[in-house]
């Protein structure tokens, strides 16, 4: 098949996360698999506006504020004529609102849903764009075939009116010849770790703030936040008025290995996210084997098994997360029977049969489309 898809960023953006992860991952095997595929996304700082990575063409064009407007004109300028047999659009920030003139059979992909997460996130005047562009997008794309990555994004579709018949399970993992126990000794204090963008929605702020009540009980506890966005300066501003910020490591960016060994020191990691689509860095450090505190919200409850692989709090409930982590923290014995459940958990999920799930929704998708064509 000839398969274009359409998403905000590519696995190359400096702002790229979870969502671009699991689309490279799957795209680039199905290429593999002898099927053609080109990706059509922004454009940032000095990235070409044309390379093949991985097997994938990517064409970038329009920034991350006028690309959703790039999209139905170069559509019909050049792609509906470029004989592709499938059209994926990854329905992730705002949506492109495909249904109103892609031509071709089409699948969308959802990791999550914003919904009113998103004024934790955004300015009042953009959170409520993006807020009344997603609820319009729930009816244009109702009839559409949709990829889902967790049963909490399911179901949430399920309750806005999508047809369960049209809706897939094409998960997500993680590279585990990349992402796996070193065999290096934990940090000889305990360590507390966060993984992943640093996002206003992502609620960072509440395990600072968490760990200023772990400290007062472990006082040689440290945290180590990974990652970068735009929400860093004022985590750093927090620890700084909270009085832990000697105690507080942000690495901010950092390569794939340095990452994996940081994961493999730490006694615990925490996900205090408002709302994910399933939550990668938790199998990620589950694949390493280390535990997971994470917010009892959607998608996350999917990736964490309460009490059997991580534990799970009520979302924004600080002094809960603190007990919790200090549980672990504590309680050895406890943390390694997480720990070894979690790892065990993870391996289920490889990305050749999310590959395998995606490209199956795709062929029935097309052959559906030539048969109502008979």
């Amino acid at each position: 098949m000839k398969i274009l898809v359409i998403n905000w960023q590519d696995i190359k953006h400096p702002l790229g996360g979870g969502a671009e992860v699991h689309l490279h991952e799957i795209f680039r095997r199905i290429v593999v698999r002898g099927h053609s595929v080109t990706l059509f996304c922004s454009i940032f700082g000095d990235a070409p506006r044309e390379e093949t990575i991985d097997g994938i063409r990517v064409l970038r064009s329009g920034g991350r504020h006028l690309f959703n407007f790039r999209v139905p004109l170069r559509y019909r300028m050049e792609f509906r004529h470029a004989g592709f047999d499938v059209v994926v659009d990854d329905m992730n920030k705002i949506p492109f609102f495909t249904p109103w003139f892609v031509k071709e059979p089409l699948v969308g992909m959802v990791l999550h849903l914003f919904r009113a997460s998103i004024f934790r996130e955004a300015f009042f005047p953009i959170a409520l764009y993006v807020y009344l562009a997603e609820r319009l997008a729930l009816r244009v794309y109702r009839k559409v075939p949709m990829a889902v990555i967790s049963k909490s994004t399911e179901e949430e579709l399920e309750r806005y009116g999508f047809p369960a018949s049209r809706l897939r399970d094409v998960r997500i993992a993680v590279d585990r010849e990349r992402y796996r126990e070193l065999g290096i000794p934990k940090s000889p204090v305990p360590m507390i770790g966060y993984l992943g963008r640093i996002k206003k929605y992502k609620s960072v702020d509440h395990l600072l703030k968490a760990f200023n009540i772990i400290r007062s009980q472990v006082k040689d506890a440290k945290l180590v936040i990974i990652g970068d966005g735009d929400g860093l300066p004022e985590l750093k501003k927090l620890a700084q008025t909270l009085g832990i910020a000697d105690a507080v490591t942000f690495t901010g960016f950092v390569p794939l290995d340095e990452k994996v060994r940081l994961i493999n020191q730490m006694h615990v990691v925490v996900n205090t996210s408002a709302k994910e689509g399933w939550g990668l860095t938790v199998t990620e450090a589950n694949v390493c084997g280390v535990p997971v505190v994470a917010s009892d919200v959607p998608g996350l409850r999917d990736a964490v098994k309460d009490g059997e692989t991580g534990l799970l709090y009520k979302y924004g409930n600080i002094e809960q997360l603190a007990d919790l982590v200090l549980r672990l923290l504590h309680d050895e014995p406890l943390r390694q029977r997480l720990a070894a459940e979690a790892k065990k958990y993870a391996a289920t999920f490889n990305w050749d049969d999310c590959a395998d799930r995606m490209l199956k929704l795709l062929e029935e998708t097309v052959e559906r489309r030539r048969n109502e064509g008979r």
